[in-house]
């Protein structure tokens, strides 16, 4: 198993270029920006931050629950469980296998029910947020799992799924952030923030989630619906922008770090956030 994991990639942000002002980011056109974020999985940033369960070596009392964690012994189930999530995430997305294919357009039938797929290759997939008309190009850096969690939410929890991805709700901004190409963004960032290309994960929330695994082999795909009802209210709260998409995405892993190390979170519906899946 550890010969066949992907190197791990220090990976504090995903790229999403907002650094052009308003008058240039209106030159360009919607396939432009769903590609800003695609690139995400080719430009790792340098540098990690140190806030990663940082906010428990602040004090004493933090720091002895940080240690009592990290000693923490996972248990037969909870490794078997960890163990698959990781054989999962090394799966790549792979256009030519039957399943991938089918598993696309299940995802297809689920997002627009009333209208016929013309093809696996198709200006349609534009329409649920792909950069192009070949979704198979968007899993490089992130694998089939990212559409598996794409097809769970979707499956699990149908409304919140078509609110997020019609955008339905609240005051949106002139230009949205892309909805397939932000889950796979999601996806990416869960792996890292959990710290899950190790044997045993070394925060404090990546400890925590392999405890509720005991309860709910699901977990990782329940958290990822979480995770992005979370980042879709955040856009809202901060009325952001296509440009401002990076530092949603941060606040939102922020945000979840810490209620992931809460001391009475023992299943995902203890999570605050949880709720968001039903508003």
């Amino acid at each position: 198993m550890a010969g066949s994991r992907k190197p791990k990639v220090d990976e504090d942000e995903l790229c999403w270029d907002g650094k052009k002002d308003e008058d240039s980011v209106r030159s360009h056109n919607s396939a432009h920006v769903i590609s800003q974020l695609a690139q995400c999985f080719t430009n790792a940033m340098v540098g990690p931050r140190t806030w990663i369960g940082g906010m428990f070596s602040r004090s004493g009392n933090k720091r002895s629950r940080s240690e009592k964690f990290l000693n923490y012994s996972l248990s037969p189930i909870q490794e078997q469980r960890l163990q698959t999530i990781q054989e999962r995430i090394g799966v790549p997305f792979d256009e030519t296998r039957l399943d991938h294919q089918e598993a696309l357009r299940t995802l297809w039938d689920a997002a627009f029910p009333n209208v016929k797929l013309k093809g696996l290759i198709s200006e349609q997939w534009k329409d649920m947020g792909w950069q192009g008309a070949n979704p198979s190009t968007d899993f490089r850096g992130c694998g089939f799992i990212s559409l598996e969690n794409l097809l769970f939410f979707a499956k699990t929890y149908r409304a919140p799924f078509h609110r997020l991805l019609f955008k339905q709700g609240g005051k949106r901004a002139d230009w949205e952030y892309p909805f397939a190409v932000a889950g796979i963004n999601i996806t990416f960032m869960l792996i890292h923030m959990l710290d899950l290309y190790s044997a045993k994960p070394k925060c404090l929330p990546g400890l925590n989630f392999v405890k509720i695994l005991d309860e709910d082999e699901e977990a990782f795909d329940v958290l990822y619906c979480i995770a992005f009802a979370m980042l879709d209210a955040q856009w809202l709260a901060m009325r952001a922008s296509y440009m401002e998409f990076n530092e949603v995405l941060q606040i939102t892993r922020t945000q979840l770090e810490r209620e992931l190390s809460l001391e009475d979170v023992h299943r995902m519906q203890d999570l605050p956030a949880y709720n968001l899946l039903y508003q």
